[in-house]
């Protein structure tokens, strides 16, 4: 800036020197896509949740879509979620035909609340679709005690959570299939990019097809036999693949996936030691839970979310809203939903604001943040 005040957005992407070197080393290799980099990055993917299987797509929302694809999810199918996600949770939902079907969250964390998944669940429930809001996992072994006995699948959206652990249990590795989102906002990055992990055999089959145009080469799957060049569309998929480009941007930022956590949490701490009050709430961490924290979403009175909001980005710092409901968007209530139906829900994206939050943010920068938000509750009151 021309007042020498650099602008803090709520999230950023942290690329360095090794990131460079490991897209120009592919950028020099025979394979820019498919290839070796995409499965050496499936394999990196998998020692970081715990996962026997990861595929990598072209983003959180094609991973949402892949894995209901995987599962069937048809016309007729209901898939119980939350209401305070981004919108790609439910819309594709709708893409593969089905009902997203939204229930309240828990006032403390945010996250689904179990019991009123249970309420929710009929004959058509097909899905569970948990999300991890701001980074911390959702309540995964409650939500499968409602699931398992039912044979209902469980698909975690976790866009905010690779790095997160549940008693010592790595996200990617607690549910039935799990989805991840690389934007340059989230912990790691691939520019674009998301995957789906899963311990599954033959889910793990069918999102490697779904992700391929259905497309199927091996002899053994085959319908009738044919030349080496032979293969066969099976069913619907579509062309979600990421590039070798982008898995190697990929598999140098998981190498620093600890580091980034890590960083993440001492500045949640830091805002939390220096902030808390009546004036500024911050969401719970759940017993056992180290959440990697995607986003600091703190709450503020909604009569003074405005000005609050404003107010930081007089001061060149740039916060978010995570998240506007999704039963408030047109489309949706165009399809008969009302917010007031999940009201813990709905009272939170009236209050909610994302603080600055990324690795890259230095001591000073936080300290900043501090001050800011001091001086703007000040001028409230």
């Amino acid at each position: 800036m021309a007042d020498g005040i650099h602008v803090l957005p709520y999230g950023k992407q942290w690329i360095d020197d090794d990131d460079v070197q490991s897209v120009v080393r592919v950028l020099r290799s025979v394979f820019l896509t498919t290839g070796p980099e995409v499965e050496a990055f499936e394999q990196d993917l998998c020692r970081a949740t715990g996962a026997r299987h990861a595929v990598a797509v072209a983003n959180g929302t094609a991973a949402l879509h892949c894995a209901y694809g995987a599962l069937g999810v048809q016309a007729g199918d209901e898939v119980i979620t939350s209401p305070l996600t981004f919108s790609a949770t439910s819309n594709m939902v709708l893409a593969v035909g089905a009902r997203p079907v939204f229930v309240d969250v828990l006032p403390d964390t945010l996250c689904i609340d179990p019991r009123a998944v249970a309420a929710a669940i009929t004959s058509k429930t097909k899905v569970i679709a948990p999300v991890d809001f701001a980074g911390q996992p959702a309540a995964i072994d409650e939500l499968r005690a409602l699931a398992k006995p039912r044979g209902i699948h469980l698909v975690e959206d976790a866009a905010h959570s690779i790095g997160s652990h549940d008693r010592g249990r790595l996200v990617g590795s607690l549910a039935d299939l799990t989805t991840f989102s690389f934007h340059p906002v989230k912990t790691i990055t691939t520019g674009e990019g998301g995957a789906i992990t899963t311990d599954d055999d033959a889910l793990a089959t069918r999102l490697r097809d779904f992700r391929n145009h259905g497309l199927v080469r091996d002899p053994a799957r085959l319908e009738h036999s044919g030349g080496p060049w032979y293969y066969e569309v099976q069913w619907l998929g579509f062309n979600y693949r990421l590039s070798a480009l982008q898995c190697a941007l990929g598999r140098s930022q998981l190498t620093k996936l600890d580091r980034f956590v890590a960083r993440r949490r001492a500045i949640v701490t830091q805002y939390r030691d220096a902030l808390a009050s009546a004036e500024l709430r911050f969401i719970d961490e759940r017993p056992g839970v180290e959440s990697a924290w995607h986003l600091c979403a703190v709450r503020v009175s909604a009569a003074k979310r405005h000005a609050f909001f404003e107010g930081l980005v007089r001061s060149r710092i740039m916060p978010q809203v995570h998240y506007i409901t999704v039963p408030e968007f047109p489309l949706y209530r165009g399809l008969g939903y009302d917010p007031a139906e999940t009201p813990i829900a709905h009272e939170a994206s009236r209050e909610l604001v994302s603080l600055p939050l990324y690795p890259a943010l230095s001591d000073t920068d936080v300290e900043r943040v501090i001050a800011a938000v001091r001086a703007v509750l000040a001028e409230l009151r």
